[in-house]
């Protein structure tokens, strides 16, 4: 079965420049081994990155060995919903791309609180004017 988004349509792709998801796929696919529930496709900002690494989940230092390149401000990343959820709570939640949040995320988030926090994000993000 195709997995969905949190508005109940098909799950589209968070991104491909880092290439994002647990599978590294582009996708925020949670399959059975995807424990952490990486079901939240969002996009960095500094405050985000920021509250991450205080809080020990350190998204920006390069990681080679699993894949990670460490992310800047405007990629898109799943991330744990847990971890969104956290940030959230401590007042820097990164903006989120419901198309491409997996619906999975919402057995830790309530559908509004992503809401509040959606953000229209185009494919190629040097299309939108200054």
């Amino acid at each position: 079965m195709t997995e969905r988004n949190v508005l109940g349509g098909p799950l589209e792709p968070c991104g491909v420049d880092p290439v994002t998801g647990f599978y590294r796929d582009g996708t925020c696919t949670c399959g059975p081994e995807d424990v952490g529930l990486h079901a939240v496709c969002a996009v960095m900002t500094e405050e985000f990155l920021e509250h991450q690494q205080a809080v020990g989940n350190d998204l920006s230092t390069p990681r080679p060995e699993w894949s990670f390149p460490g992310l800047q401000p405007g990629d898109r990343w799943c991330v744990v919903a847990a971890r969104w959820l956290q940030a959230l709570e401590d007042g820097a939640a990164a903006p989120v791309v419901l198309a491409s949040t997996n619906e999975r995320a919402l057995e830790v988030i309530p559908l509004e609180a992503l809401r509040r926090h959606s953000v229209d994000v185009p494919d190629d993000p040097g299309t939108l004017a200054d």
